[in-house]
């Protein structure tokens, strides 16, 4: 149900993927967001080039589109060599489109799915990247890049509003535009019996001029794993919050696969604050076959009311909430799939499929 090919033309390679395989795994956990009459919406893939020589100085190219059943994503990305104790830069152009379900959807099955909320994000970004030499433990990325958002409807058309009447960008016009000094850094450490990891990233709006969001937001993941013999803990706790102007895409959508299960995309709540912990074990049961249960809960720390429109209240969710359940993990020599089963504090019951590293 996938393909992979690669193909080289000149010093350039060319890598390219087609699946059909998600198209049914979201069908069966995920409602129509939109009519999908084209064949080519069946379509899940992507596309990318690279040329690690383009003007003969080992200036490295890369180009990479990824489609997804609803969302795209290209990114162009040009390097040229320094020594590695030097920082490396990458100046990117980058273009993503996806529906806002997370902050705009509609809560349906007693929360368990989001629906589409007529609501999408045409992101235009162009700018520079800066990867900081890695220490043993601690590596680091800062960016500064424009953005150009644009909210437009299921039909492509640019809206300002949402179906209640409530601005859907800062400026209330059909776009916001800003520029975003961006600073992520990592600490990971692993031994044969455990591991931790700490993500943060710190991202400030630069005010050029008047109309440009000015903003401080952060986020944080702190991830630890541990043997527990044959089996495997894993939990994890993230949050963030974001002070200043703020667009209600930008707010922080909790619940979903990946945040907390048994609830739809954004399903729990939407804030300028949040708060997610998770947790996993998983235990062999065949060579080929890991059984799993979990537990996730996560809150807006109430924090919804701060959103432009109060999105989240007008839509009914509760705020917090706790999902959990039970999955299997089956490896196979094409690739890996993952069935969750997964009930919310509602009594309602989710079922979840995934598929990665498909042949």
């Amino acid at each position: 149900m996938g393909a992979q090919k690669s193909v080289h033309a000149g010093k350039a390679k060319i890598d390219a993927n087609v699946d059909f395989t998600h198209k049914l795994c979201a069908a069966l956990r995920l409602p129509s967001l939109r009519s999908t009459g084209s064949p080519l919406s069946l379509i899940i893939g992507s596309l990318c080039i690279k040329h690690p020589n383009l003007f003969g100085g080992s200036e490295k190219l890369d180009v990479s589109w990824d489609k997804g059943l609803y969302d795209s994503n290209v990114i162009i990305a040009f390097r040229r060599p320094r020594p590695e104790w030097l920082s490396q830069k990458c100046f990117v152009i980058q273009h993503s489109f996806s529906p806002e379900i997370g902050v705009h959807g509609t809560p349906i099955d007693n929360f368990s799915r989001s629906g589409s909320g007529g609501v999408n994000l045409s992101r235009i970004s162009v700018g520079l990247d800066r990867n900081e030499p890695a220490t043993s433990d601690w590596s680091s990325t800062t960016s500064i890049k424009f953005e150009h958002v644009q909210i437009v409807n299921d039909s492509w058309r640019s809206i300002t509003r949402d179906i209640d009447g409530f601005p859907l960008t800062r400026s209330g016009s059909p776009h916001d535009n800003m520029v975003v000094l961006k600073q992520e850094s990592q600490y990971a450490k692993a031994n044969d019996r455990s591991f931790y990891q700490f993500r943060m990233q710190i991202e400030q709006g630069i005010p050029i001029l008047s109309k440009w969001l000015i903003f401080n937001k952060f986020k944080f993941i702190a991830t630890k794993g541990v043997k527990l013999g044959p089996a495997f803990l894993l939990a994890s706790l993230a949050g963030g919050s974001i002070v200043g102007d703020m667009a209600p895409y930008q707010a922080f959508a909790i619940g979903g696969l990946g945040s907390v299960r048994g609830y739809g995309e954004g399903a729990v709540g939407s804030g300028r604050s949040c708060l997610v912990a998770n947790s996993e074990l998983t235990f062999p049961l065949n060579k080929m076959l890991d059984g799993a249960l979990f537990l996730d809960c996560g809150t807006d720390l109430r924090s919804a009311c701060l959103v432009p429109g109060n999105p989240a209240m007008r839509q009914g969710k509760p705020g917090s909430g706790v999902g959990l359940g039970y999955g299997l993990r089956f490896k196979s020599p094409i690739g890996h799939f993952m069935v969750n089963h997964a009930i919310n504090d509602f009594q309602q019951r989710t079922v979840y499929f995934g598929i990665s590293n498909l042949i």
